[in-house]
């Protein structure tokens, strides 16, 4: 069963968890990470999000972000 709406107010610290369907593998070498930090970045800053730290495992990652206002 899918998880209700989140609440998102603006400057709201969250702490966000990606993890890999079964645990598996949701970046396999340093090209992938690459492009997960890239995409990371490039959405932070289309968003005004701030990103306060992350940590990217193989099977999941972890990211600090306090959310930017509507509509940045």
């Amino acid at each position: 069963m899918p998880r209700g709406p989140r609440l998102d107010s603006p400057g709201t610290l969250h702490h966000v968890i990606i993890r890999g369907i079964e645990k598996r593998e949701i970046v396999s070498d340093d090209k992938d990470r690459g492009i997960f930090v890239s995409r990371m970045g490039s959405v932070a800053l289309k968003t005004g999000t701030n990103i306060y730290a992350w940590a990217l495992m193989t099977n999941h990652a972890h990211i600090l972000l306090k959310s930017g206002q509507p509509g940045s």
